[in-house]
């Protein structure tokens, strides 16, 4: 089953050093983990300031700067695996850098069929 594993945290939590150590980190789960036939995605996002979100009404575009939702902590991250279950899912979760500053939440991917590969 695939997972995506999306980290949240406050951009500030971490110095310019510890965002270094955690991408090397990070990069190193990834082989990891392909070793393991469970990675398919992994990738940092840029900052929060440079969001852009936009929504449909009545037919009519509203592009706004910035992320949906003013919170506490954004999304800096995310994870695609391919694991037999949440448990596996858990456990690699676990290992992500960006779960000791912050929150990694998991989620299954509904698979559609007769999707672009």
């Amino acid at each position: 089953m695939k997972y995506m594993l999306l980290i949240y945290s406050r951009e500030d939590a971490w110095t310019e050093a510890e965002r270094k150590d955690c991408m090397e980190e990070s990069r190193q789960l990834c082989h990891d983990l392909a070793t393991k036939g469970q990675f398919l995605a992994a990738s940092p996002l840029h900052s929060v300031a440079t969001a852009t979100s936009i929504q449909l009404r009545d037919g009519k575009r509203l592009i706004t700067d910035g992320p949906f939702a003013e919170t506490h902590e954004q999304l800096g991250g995310y994870y695609i695996v391919d694991v037999p279950n949440l448990d596996a899912a858990i456990e690699i979760a676990s290992r992500i850098p960006g779960a000791k500053r912050g929150t990694v939440e998991i989620r299954p991917v509904f698979e559609l069929e007769n999707m672009p590969s």
